[in-house]
């Protein structure tokens, strides 16, 4: 089932992934595992049928889901097809979790952090790169973009986002003096 799913998959490499999560723990015995994701509250993974883990950069291997519980706000509980033991789910554990840009359309909140992958980050009306992952901190959000060949962490909060554009996909900021110098 596996494999015919890579190899459906082969044929549609210009299709979009988003990050959704990771995989932190195993849930009981029987091959569940427990998912953190940045999809936003109230999330419903209602007919979600496959995850993608990423095995190793850039390789993602599709899986199959046979339940999905949800557990809080940022937390679910899945079976994955052919996982059978808390060892099986053990070895994907740590894992970063992406879904089809469908899916990630259809389950993210449109409150969710997650929106805002995609985005192109802009400074002083100077374009800085697209945002290709967002990490979650206690108290503020972090885009990562490319800029000049360098990843960069913006920090996106209240003092620093001047305006959303979503029609464009774009995010106006004003980035503290010296932020980008420190990567270049």
């Amino acid at each position: 089932m596996v494999l015919q799913c890579i190899l459906q998959d082969f044929f549609y490499l210009m299709m979009e992934y988003f990050k959704i999560g990771k995989i932190v723990a195993s849930h009981g015995l029987k091959g569940d595992a427990i998912i953190v994701h940045t999809l936003g509250d109230n999330t419903s993974f209602k007919n979600l049928k496959k995850i993608f883990v990423e095995i190793s950069k850039e390789n993602l291997l599709p899986y199959f889901l046979e339940k999905i519980t949800p557990k809080s706000n940022k937390e679910i509980v899945i079976k994955i097809e052919e996982l059978n033991s808390r060892e099986e789910v053990n070895a994907i554990r740590g894992k970063n979790v992406w879904l089809e840009e469908k899916d990630f359309v259809k389950f993210s909140s449109s409150s969710a952090p997650a929106n805002f992958l995609g985005f192109t980050i802009y400074n002083d009306e100077e374009a800085l790169g697209e945002v290709i992952e967002i990490v979650e901190q206690p108290h503020q959000l972090i885009c990562s973009i490319m800029y000049k060949g360098k990843e960069v962490l913006v920090p996106l909060h209240d003092e620093s986002l001047l305006k959303v554009d979503a029609k464009n996909k774009r995010l106006y900021m004003k980035l503290p003096d010296g932020l980008l110098d420190i990567y270049l």
